[in-house]
């Protein structure tokens, strides 16, 4: 799995980098940089040097694409294409996974040394699962962004009287990564029911919100944003857990 989680760890920086850098070049050098020194780091033999570099080549492709699908004049098949980008990395990164070496070097030694007997017994899954973590952030929100402009679902506007002028849901910026950070978390520490019951209450805490517009084409508006929102944030978290399970 050392190829998947350099491209994660890759893909997540680049995201975070581009929320305080938006202008182009640095978050894609930091993003590719990041991919070659944790590369350097996990003990990647001259044999690996060109699956480093794709991985660095994927991690600028998908944040080239991604700036063009959310920039106003983007479309969705921008949208389609920066997913199609991230997607096809993640696969092939499996497919050539029995490939990958160990994580070894540096990286090893510094696992060994921590308290935790799971880190210093399997630093591969280590990194994995910081990795996994790290895509929870920004680039999860982003996913969900792009599929909802791929599949044309508008962000509502939940307010809408002459005291309350129209205003857009902001909140699942923050709530989305905070929630598929505790569903990962739980479901790492074998509390799947637990992570269930995180989903259930986001839709009660929802209600109010998918009962406030007047009008019923906003309600179904709103109902089809939250849908698709959410199962897709479920959806990357639970997919994580998966993954960390292969």
């Amino acid at each position: 799995m050392t190829w998947l989680s350099l491209l994660l760890l890759g893909v997540a920086v680049v995201d975070l980098v581009r929320g305080r850098w938006p202008g182009p070049v640095v978050p894609e050098a930091v993003g590719a940089l990041v991919v070659l020194v944790l590369g350097a780091l996990v003990g990647v033999g001259p044999a690996g040097i060109p699956a480093l570099f794709g991985a660095a080549l994927v991690v600028v492709a998908w944040s080239l694409l991604v700036r063009v699908a959310i920039a106003p004049s983007g479309t969705a098949l921008a949208s389609l294409l920066a997913l199609a980008v991230l997607g096809g990395g993640v696969v092939l990164a499996l497919l050539v996974s029995p490939l990958a070496p160990a994580a070894g070097g540096p990286w090893q030694r510094w696992a060994s040394d921590l308290p935790w007997t799971v880190a210093a017994g399997d630093p591969d899954r280590l990194l994995l699962v910081i990795a996994l973590g790290g895509v929870q952030l920004a680039t999860g929100n982003l996913v969900v962004r792009l599929v909802l402009a791929a599949t044309d679902t508008a962000a509502p506007e939940i307010i809408d009287s002459p005291d309350h002028p129209p205003t857009e849901l902001k909140g699942g910026r923050l709530l989305g990564p905070m929630e598929r950070l505790v569903i990962l978390g739980l479901g790492l520490a074998g509390q799947v029911t637990a992570a269930s019951i995180v989903i259930a209450a986001k839709g009660l805490l929802r209600w109010p919100e998918l009962q406030s517009p007047r009008e019923q084409a906003k309600v179904h508006q709103l109902t089809e944003y939250f849908l698709v929102g959410s199962f897709v944030s479920w959806s990357l978290a639970l997919g994580s857990l998966a993954l960390v399970a292969v």
